[in-house]
């Protein structure tokens, strides 16, 4: 679509909104940001905008007039499709995006798209530095922080994007079509948005939607929900497995990664040669690395970057040792799928942060995964309750109900021995008492460090 003189509606004052409104004005349309919080500060949203952008801005109520004036829509990933609102612009005939469409409409090169439930940033982050390590253009884009907005304007046709996109953000792809993608798992999350896990499934499935023979899918050979889709997809299959040696595709056997593709057995890397630990991070390098060489990157190049590459901020981030006791912020945990790595990843008895904000999870997978690890399980947020009843349900009594978060982090100072671990693992979004899990995170080790 022609962007330029189109009056285009952003839907969100976030960050993705600000990125999508800032690279509309560089394009040549007319922006109009909307966010239904008739309390947001309109000047404080116009003071982040840069690049001499004026948009208007309406709040609470979007003005008839307004919409009827309208030619295309753009909405912040944190915007249900099935808001009355949303329904009326399609009810309209209007165009709706989300802002990964806008950016990949108007950006440049070709992308790389991880998605999943858990694992995305990891993987994200590796297949970055694996791409930056080997190209002069990269971009790494998404939900790992740099809105794709943000970048797409600088892109060139030789530019590799490495983009982690979302459920919320896969919703409202048209044309998007990344040369290799990859689709990590699939476990439950976000039921509060998507209402059923077929959707959430249907939705995260859309990732290969346009893509074509030459292109290329990395799925997990573990998932069954992936194992089968991989099955009917137009982009060649890659599996990847952790436990199995495969036919063809990638795999950990013993130690050793090994690619097994047209005949050739191709060994990667050593476990002990890898700076990040405990089997989901092998299946994230796995993931990382199949992309990369599927996408024309020399294998002697993906090696030596991933030997190179450290954990990231937030995913079983070593913190401090205090008191013969070892912090590790785990923030990124967010579902009990990813708070399960968490406890997986401990070697030693850990006391246990939990609990956040409602996305309707179900706790009991996580609560048997603590395989008695977990001397005192510290429960903060909205869930609290909830995950206490759970425990009890299964026999796990040793808990802890805390205010916030810096009462727990005291808490555990208290009760922790020498020789044992607090972990920061909340199987739970952090909204309601942080912006996001970076904030909590970034909470946690400040607590931490001024015990």
């Amino acid at each position: 679509m022609e962007l330029k003189g189109k009056k285009v509606l952003v839907f969100g004052s976030g960050k993705s909104g600000i990125g999508a409104a800032e690279l509309l004005g560089q394009a040549g349309a007319c922006p109009v940001i909307y966010d239904g919080n008739e309390k947001i500060d309109k000047e404080a949203v116009l003071h982040k905008i840069q690049g001499g952008v004026r948009p208007e801005i309406y709040a609470g109520e979007l003005p008839k007039e307004v919409q009827d004036s309208l030619d295309l829509v753009v909405l912040s990933p944190g915007v249900p499709t099935d808001l009355p609102l949303v329904k009326s612009f399609y009810d309209q005939g209007l165009t709706v995006w989300g802002e990964v469409e806008l950016a990949y409409e108007t950006g440049r090169g070709h992308v790389l798209a991880i998605t999943g439930t858990n694992g995305k940033t990891t993987t994200t982050a590796l297949l970055g530095k694996i791409m930056s390590d080997a190209r002069d253009s990269v971009f790494v884009v998404g939900n790992i922080g740099t809105p794709y907005t943000s970048k797409a304007i600088e892109m060139r046709d030789d530019s590799t994007t490495v983009a982690e996109i979302s459920s919320f953000q896969l919703e409202t792809i048209e044309k998007f079509a990344p040369r290799v993608s990859a689709i990590l798992n699939i476990t439950e999350d976000h039921l509060n948005r998507h209402h059923t896990m077929e959707e959430y499934i249907r939705v995260k499935e859309l990732i290969v939607k346009n893509q074509g023979p030459e292109d290329a899918c990395v799925l997990n050979y573990e998932d069954e929900v992936l194992r089968e889709f991989g099955k009917h997809i137009v982009p060649k299959t890659v599996y990847f497995s952790s436990v199995r040696k495969l036919e063809e595709g990638i795999y950990l056997d013993g130690d050793q990664i090994v690619l097994k593709w047209d005949g050739q057995e191709i060994p990667v890397v050593k476990t002990g040669d890898l700076k990040i630990l405990g089997q989901h991070n092998y299946e994230n390098v796995m993931a990382a690395v199949a992309m990369a060489y599927f996408d024309g990157v020399p294998m002697e190049s993906i090696q030596k970057s991933v030997c190179e590459f450290t954990a990231v901020a937030h995913r079983i981030e070593y913190v401090t040792e205090k008191n013969g006791v070892v912090y590790y912020n785990d923030s990124k945990g967010t579902n009990p799928d990813a708070a399960i790595k968490g406890i997986q990843a401990m070697n030693r008895p850990t006391l246990l942060i939990g609990g956040g904000y409602d996305k309707g999870s179900s706790y009991d997978e996580w609560i048997q995964a603590f395989d008695g690890k977990v001397r005192w399980l510290v429960l903060i947020g909205q869930t609290k309750e909830a995950i206490k009843a759970a425990a009890e349900r299964l026999g796990f009594t040793d808990i802890i109900l805390c205010e916030d978060l810096k009462e727990a982090v005291a808490v555990c100072a208290e009760k922790a021995c020498p020789g044992d671990a607090v972990l920061l693992s909340p199987a739970c979004a952090s909204w309601g008492q942080f912006d996001n899990y970076e904030q909590r995170g970034d909470m946690f080790k400040e607590y931490v460090n001024a015990l």
